[in-house]
Formats: C-alpha cells, structure tokens, sequence
C-alpha cells in the first residue's frame, strides 16, 4: 500500500489510522533517511492513544516507553546504536514481548536481534511532501493494511 500525505497533519492522521488498525498492538519498522518524518508518524500513533505531549524522537535515550490509558507504546530510535546486543541490556526482550505497541525507527541498526515486524513503512521525501510505502511482515500486519486499504479517506487535504 502506498499513501501520500501531503503535510504534517496528513502524517499525523496516518499515524493515527495505523494504530487503530493495528489495534494498539504490534511491531512496526520506520525506514526513512533524515527528516522524512519518522517521528511525525509516531507522534499520530500516540495521538491515536490519547497522548498529548511533546513527541521527540528518543535519538540518545534509544527507546521512550509511553504508559497511556488507552495502551502502552515503546517508541525506539535506534540511530545511535553501536551494536543490536545494546537491545538487550535496555531490556529490549522484554518490551517486544509485551502486548503494546511498538515503533523501531531505523531498524537496520538492529538487524540480527530485533524480532520481525507487522508492519513496515518506508518514508521519503516527494515534491508534495511524503510517500509511505507500507508492507506487512505478519498476519496482522496483512490485516491491519487490509482494514486500512478499506477506508475510504485521503490524507491530502487533513
């Protein structure tokens, strides 16, 4: 599935309609070089479960676990990460463990420890602002896109 959003508040809105299909469960893989809008994308998930503060990617903290009425999200950025075993002493098995909500941006980083993902999107940088490619990796992955590709909704005009 491919989406267009044409400013922030389209990406917001995606992130928003992401988290319901998904359930407020799963993992999902962010790729995107800089400035794509990685965590603009997160920022609508947590939107979605009722967070209204600041959302910053957690560049030098690595992983920023949000505990919401509504679930519970780990947001990584794995950046800075100078080896996939560093998961493992942030307590990383136990967080993609839990039944929450997930979102690794640069995953490559952690390639070779990270679990698989639901979902993955690839962002990038069009003339009218971004392309998200999403792909499934798992069956709710493949239904989450599938409840999303049923929505009639556009993200041009949010």
């Amino acid at each position: 599935m491919i989406l267009e959003a044409g400013d922030e508040a389209a990406q917001v809105a995606i992130g928003r309609r992401l988290a319901e299909a998904l359930e407020y469960r799963g993992i999902v893989y962010l790729n995107g070089d800089l400035g794509t809008g990685k965590t603009t994308l997160a920022r609508g998930v947590l939107r979605s479960l009722g967070h209204d503060g600041a959302v910053k990617s957690p560049t030098y903290t690595l992983v920023e676990p949000y505990d919401l009425a509504a679930g519970r999200v780990y947001h990584f950025d794995l950046y800075r990460l100078g080896d996939p075993e560093e998961l493992e002493f942030l307590g990383g098995r136990d967080m993609f463990a839990d039944e929450a909500l997930t979102l690794v941006e640069w995953p490559v980083r952690g390639e070779g420890w990270l679990p698989a993902a639901d979902v993955v999107i690839t962002l990038s940088l069009i003339d009218q602002g971004r392309r998200l490619v999403f792909e499934a990796g798992s069956d709710h992955g493949v239904q989450a896109l599938q409840q999303m590709a049923d929505t009639a909704w556009t993200f041009h005009d949010v």
